[in-house]
């Protein structure tokens, strides 16, 4: 079986290697090529070591509760290379000023009365819309609908804007007006439905305390990518850097692909792992793989910035905020690195990262690096102060990285995967525009494919 891997990031590192290490003696019949555009593989995941510090560009870590990652780190043998977060207050920055997030809140949503009439994130009037989750019935069935819609029908638009999107826009970096729920979320659903009520349904499923849900590798997730090529390449997996495909070519048995330096080559089996709107490109002919009310993707970037400790003063025990969607700042969110990771700045210097570029305003992250900065260190002057420059700041651009799901996502899914069974057989998609753009989820997706085309083959998994 001849397979290709176009893209290189880690959904088709992790399709290649389980593909060779679950095969076992089958091994030798698989012959695998990834084709990557850029001259580094990893995709998203790049870390910068510089002056004691351990900076990520992209991700910083991964949930521990979705086993995919923590598996593939195991089978690489890293484990003592983990390590997990220091748990610390996490705030809202609303008006200029942080506001804690309720306790027991699942995902912005509060579980309490207490904790409703309590926050300073709501007016009076809010709160009493809140409330209403504990009376109004549960919602007609159906088959999906806005993650804001739904939360909004229960709780109110306020709610909605200063809880429960600061903190899913860190995650999707979306409107959450548009958002699949039946693809995010579905465990509200199932929550409201058996209940009647989110804040009586979701009762018991928040952390009785503080704990840590993350955990990323001592000497960056950059580790991890170094350990899976180096393992790829022990198992015969060719890779191949800054090479782009520009043609693919259906024939009576595989696929004829024409790369960007004039060669071609004949494959089995095709993996995209790449982003959609370049799978839309490359098959023009397929129609159906074209989603008209899908919003474009979201553009962000992150500038993370290293003081000595004693000219960052913060007033507040914590280890970052979000911001409000109706906060008039491009900035959308803010860590305290060095107190949420022991490793990730040297003994008496402090790390921030913030993010900017978010739905309708990611534009911002094409400003100058100087202008990022000055900006970002402007609109934090309310809620953090910095008495010195920083001694070096880092600004990592990410165009049209944020995939979006909207309503319906999960049915266009699974139309596309069944036409595409149907009318280019053997060739697959995973990745982050498909089903989680979470590190784990893109590492489960590769393995759950590399399962699946094994077993086809008659190979033992």
């Amino acid at each position: 079986m001849k397979v290709a891997i176009i893209g290189g990031g880690i959904s088709g590192l992790s399709a290649a290697f389980y593909l060779k290490k679950l095969s076992q003696d089958h091994r030798d019949d698989i012959d695998i090529t990834i084709f990557e555009k850029d001259a580094a593989f990893g995709g998203k995941i790049q870390t910068v070591r510089r002056d004691g510090f351990v900076i990520e560009r992209g991700p910083d870590s991964f949930l521990k509760r979705k086993p995919a990652a923590m598996n593939l780190v195991e089978d690489l043998g890293l484990s003592k290379e983990l390590i997990e977060n220091k748990t610390g207050q996490s705030y809202i920055l609303k008006g200029g000023d942080l506001h804690l997030i309720p306790p027991g809140s699942v995902m912005g949503v509060p579980t309490s009365i207490h904790a409703i009439m309590e926050t300073g994130l709501l007016s009076e009037e809010g709160k009493a819309r809140a409330l209403n989750d504990l009376i109004i019935p549960k919602l007609e069935p159906f088959e999906d609908i806005s993650v804001g819609a739904f939360f909004a029908k229960r709780f109110g638009e306020e709610l909605v804007d200063h809880l429960i999107s600061p903190l899913l826009s860190g995650i999707y970096a979306g409107d959450i007006y548009k958002l699949s729920l039946a693809t995010t979320l579905p465990q509200f659903v199932h929550a409201e439905s058996e209940q009647g009520s989110l804040m009586l349904g979701l009762q018991g499923k928040a952390p009785r305390k503080r704990t840590s849900q993350f955990a990323t590798l001592q000497s960056g997730l950059a580790t991890l990518v170094e350990e899976l090529v180096n393992a790829l390449r022990e198992l015969g997996v060719t890779l191949r850097s800054e090479i782009r495909v520009e043609k693919i070519f259906k024939l009576d048995n595989g696929y004829e692909l024409g790369f960007s330096n004039g060669e071609s080559a004949v494959f089995d089996q095709i993996i995209f792992a790449i982003p959609h709107h370049l799978v839309e490109a490359l098959l023009p002919e397929a129609d159906f793989l074209r989603r008209p009310d899908a919003a474009p993707n979201t553009s962000v970037a992150t500038i993370a910035m290293a003081f000595d400790e004693k000219d960052v003063k913060l007033d507040r025990e914590g280890t970052g905020f979000v911001s409000s969607r109706l906060e008039p700042k491009a900035l959308t969110a803010c860590t305290w690195t060095h107190m949420k990771w022991d490793h990730a700045a040297p003994e008496g210097k402090a790390l921030l990262r913030t993010y900017v570029g978010k739905a309708g305003n990611d534009q911002v992250i094409y400003e100058s690096d100087e202008t990022l900065v000055n900006q970002t260190l402007q609109e934090m002057s309310d809620v953090v102060s910095i008495s010195a420059d920083p001694d070096f700041a880092i600004v990592s651009r990410w165009p049209e990285a944020m995939p979006q799901y909207p309503v319906g996502h999960q049915a266009w899914l699974n139309n596309i995967k069944q036409k595409l069974a149907k009318e280019y057989p053997h060739l697959h998609l995973i990745g982050a525009s498909y089903d989680g753009v979470g590190l784990p989820d893109c590492i489960r997706q590769g393995k759950q494919l590399a399962q699946d085309l094994l077993g086809e083959a008659g190979f033992h998994a």
